[in-house]
C-alpha cells in the first residue's frame, strides 16, 4: 500500500526527537508499508538533500540502539523529500499538492506537528489547495486548545474539512505496550474481570511523574501547566481504560463509546471538592540525583512571579454501579522523585483474618508504564523464617510479588508508542485515537478546575524538586484512609 507522509514542522523538536526515529523504527522492522515516502514541511531553506543530512546528524542524539548504521540511513533517506512552506500563505500550499500529484498515493497523511495555534489554518488551507480527499488522514497533536470553547473551536474547524473517521487526535500514552496490554489484561483475561468493580476494589492511583523540569519549554510551560499538558488527556485516557465497561467488540467507535460513558460519569466538581481534592503545587530549587536543580520560576522563560503549577493531585470517582464510592487518585508532576508512570489497583482485605501477618497491606496490582514496562501482583505468602532466622509460625504471611517484565518477556519484539500510532495512522486504525466528543467531555471536566484557580489567590503549593510534590497531597489521600503506593 503506497503512502504519502506529510510531515508539517519536520525541523522542529518533536519531529526529530519521536516522530522520524518512531518511522526509522517501523522502517528498519519491514512494518513501515512498502511504497512509502515521507515529506518533510518548513520554513527553512532546504534542498532534498539537506534536509536528509539534517535529519541523519540528529539521529545522533537518539539513544544507541536505535540509532541507524550508515547504511541503514542510506535506504531510510531514500524516503524523504522536503517541501518549503510558509503555513499561513495560500500560495505555498499549491507546492505542496505539486510534489503530492507527482503520484497517487494509495494514502495521504497530515501530521501535523506544529503549535496549536496553526491547526485551524492548516486544515481550512488544505481543504482551499484541494488535499482534502477521501484518501486524506490529518493527525492533530495535544493540546487541542486550551479550554472547553478553544477545543470547541478546533474540532469545528476540522470537521467542515475532514470527517470524523478522517482526524487522528494522537495521545501516544495509548500506543505504550503496558496501555495495550492493560486492555489485554482486562479483556483478553477471565481472571481480573469479576473482581474489577466497587466489592473487590479499595481504590486506584494513577502517578505520571518525571524527575526533569521543563528544560527548554519554559515558554510554553507558562500558557499549559500540568493540569493541561498531562491530566486533561494522559491521564483521564488511562483513567478511561481503568474505569471503562467491556466494549461490544474491538473496533474503534465501541471502544470509545465506553470511554465517553466514563468520561461523562465522573463526579462532577463542588465548591467545596475543588478545595479540598484538588491540589496544585510548583517545585521550588532542589536535589535531583544528588545533582542542584533551580526552582520553576528560575527557568528560561518563566515569570519571576508565575502561578503556573508543575503538580497536580486530585481525587475523584465514577459515578456508576460498577464504581460508586471508590476513589480514583490522580498525580502528576515535574521535578519529582523519580521518573515513574503506574497505575496501582488496591484490592480490599480480606473479609476476616486467620493469619498472624507480619505486614498490614491487602492485594495489590501495579501496571508499570515507564521506564520499566510490566505487571506486579503484590500477594502474601506463608513465610519459611522470622527475622532472627528461626521457624515462622504456620500463621505468620509475608508479601510476595509475581512480576511479569514485559521488556524482558518480548525484547525486541516490542514496538514503541509513536511507531505502533503511526503505523495506525497509515492502515487507519482509529482504536488508539481520541474522538472529538471524548476530549470536549475531558476539558468540559477540567474545566471548572481551571475556574476556580483564577480565583484562588494562595497560587500553587511549592515542594522541593527532588520530592513526591507538596505535603498536601499526602493529607488529601489519608483522609480517606489511604497513602500514595511509595508510601506503603
Amino acid at each position: 500500500m503506497s503512502f504519502d507522509l506529510v510531515m508539517f514542522g519536520a525541523t522542529g523538536d518533536l519531529a526529530w526527537r519521536k516522530l522520524m526515529p518512531a518511522l526509522f523504527q517501523a522502517f528498519r522492522h519491514g512494518t513501515l508499508p512498502e511504497g512509502g515516502r515521507i515529506i518533510g514541511v518548513a520554513r527553512d531553506e532546504l534542498s532534498d538533500e539537506q534536509f536528509r543530512a539534517l535529519i541523519c546528524s540528529r539521529f545522533d542524539n537518539v539513544e544507541l540502539p536505535k540509532r541507524p548504521s550508515a547504511e541503514e540511513f542510506t535506504r531510510f533517506a531514500a524516503l524523504l523529500e522536503f517541501v518549503r512552506m510558509d503555513l499561513s500563505k495560500p500560495d505555498d500550499y499549491a507546492l505542496l499538492a505539486a510534489s503530492l500529484a507527482k503520484r497517487q498515493a494509495h494514502t495521504v497523511v497530515m501530521y501535523v506537528a506544529t503549535a496549536p495555534a496553526l491547526f485551524t489554518t492548516v486544515c481550512e488551507q488544505l481543504a482551499s489547495a484541494g488535499l482534502n480527499t477521501p484518501r486524506t488522514r490529518v493527525v492533530l497533536e495535544k493540546p487541542l486548545g486550551h479550554d472547553l470553547a478553544s477545543n470547541r473551536a478546533i474540532n469545528e474547524t476540522v470537521r467542515r474539512v475532514f470527517g470524523e473517521k478522517q482526524v487522528f487526535r494522537i495521545d501516544h500514552y495509548l500506543g505504550k505496550p503496558a496501555v495495550q496490554n492493560l486492555f489485554a489484561l482486562r479483556f483478553g483475561n477471565s481472571l481480573f474481570e469479576p473482581l474489577w468493580r466497587r466489592e473487590h476494589i479499595a481504590n486506584i492511583q494513577i502517578t505520571i511523574a518525571e524527575d526533569l523540569g521543563v528544560e527548554k519549554r519554559g515558554a510554553f510551560y507558562e500558557t499549559t501547566g500540568a493540569l493541561r499538558d498531562m491530566v486533561q488527556n494522559h491521564a483521564l485516557q488511562l483513567l478511561c481504560a481503568i474505569g471503562m465497561e467491556p466494549p461490544i467488540n474491538a473496533h474503534a467507535d465501541a471502544i470509545r463509546d465506553e470511554k465517553l460513558k466514563v468520561l461523562r460519569s465522573l463526579k462532577p466538581w463542588t465548591a467545596e471538592a475543588l478545595t479540598q481534592d484538588v491540589i496544585r503545587g510548583q517545585y521550588a530549587a532542589g536535589t535531583i540525583s544528588g545533582t542542584p536543580v533551580a526552582a520553576y520560576r528560575e527557568e528560561t522563560g518563566v515569570s519571576p512571579q508565575s502561578p503556573t503549577e508543575t503538580f497536580v493531585a486530585l481525587r475523584t470517582e465514577i459515578s456508576n454501579w460498577r464504581w460508586a464510592g471508590v476513589p480514583f487518585y490522580i498525580r502528576t508532576g515535574k521535578r519529582l522523585a523519580g521518573r515513574d508512570a503506574r497505575i496501582v489497583v488496591n484490592f480490599r482485605p480480606t473479609p476476616h483474618a486467620i493469619f498472624n501477618s507480619q505486614i498490614d497491606v491487602a492485594n495489590r496490582l501495579v501496571i508499570n508504564l515507564q521506564p520499566k514496562d510490566g505487571l506486579e501482583l503484590h500477594l502474601l505468602a506463608q513465610g519459611q523464617t522470622n527475622r532472627q532466622g528461626t521457624q515462622a509460625s504456620s500463621q505468620t504471611l509475608v508479601p510476595v510479588q509475581l512480576d511479569l517484565d514485559f521488556d524482558k518477556r518480548f525484547g525486541s519484539e516490542r514496538v514503541g508508542a509513536y511507531e505502533r500510532l503511526l503505523l495506525d495512522v497509515i492502515d487507519g486504525r482509529l482504536n488508539l485515537f481520541v474522538r472529538s466528543d471524548e476530549q470536549e467531555e475531558a476539558w468540559r471536566w477540567v474545566e471548572p478546575i481551571l475556574e476556580h484557580w483564577k480565583n484562588d489567590m494562595q497560587g500553587p503549593r511549592l515542594y522541593a524538586a527532588g520530592t513526591w510534590g507538596p505535603s498536601a497531597s499526602s493529607a488529601m489521600i489519608a483522609r480517606d484512609g489511604f497513602c500514595w503506593a511509595e508510601e506503603t
